[in-house]
């Protein structure tokens, strides 16, 4: 009986074998990666040179659903800390109609319960660790995200009944 198994077994693995020699190769194509080009995986790529940040005060659209807004000005040499943050000297509530900047939202003085208090949340204090500054800069892929308020509602169309 066991040799009869081995038998068995080994004719699988024959033909487990031919099977796979039997498959059609695909040709080497040269190695190509959206962000590497085409630098091989065991080499190292030069980095492309850092986009300068634009100071133009231009607030721009989303890229996706729930996207926090990106920084439209320089924050260079801001101090961000735990014993100061730069970014509330304007955008404090207290100090944004003075400013002319927008207010830090409401969801910032949430705490995780979801109550809101009369001060800044922890876990919302370090701006730039969701808020970015923007860079003109091409896209790496594309991008067709429509925001819902941007998405035009459309007329209903006659029914017949």
């Amino acid at each position: 009986m066991r040799a009869f198994f081995a038998t068995v077994i080994a004719s699988l693995v024959a033909l487990a074998a031919l099977v796979a020699l039997a498959q059609p190769t695909v040709p080497s194509l040269p190695f190509h990666d959206s962000l590497r080009g085409m630098t091989p995986i065991n080499e190292e790529t030069k980095p492309p040179l850092i986009a300068p940040t634009e100071n133009k005060d231009v607030i721009r659209g989303l890229n996706y659903a729930q996207q926090p807004p990106t920084i439209p000005h320089k924050i260079d040499n801001y101090q961000l800390d735990k014993n100061a943050n730069r970014c509330l000297a304007c955008h404090a509530r207290s100090r944004a109609e003075e400013s002319g900047a927008v207010p830090v939202a409401v969801s910032h003085y949430m705490d995780r319960d979801g109550v809101v208090s009369g001060h800044l949340s922890p876990r919302r204090y370090f701006c730039t660790q969701c808020h970015v500054p923007q860079a003109d800069a091409k896209p790496l892929v594309g991008n067709s995200f429509v925001a819902v308020e941007d998405i035009k509602p459309q007329a209903p169309k006659n029914q017949k009944r």
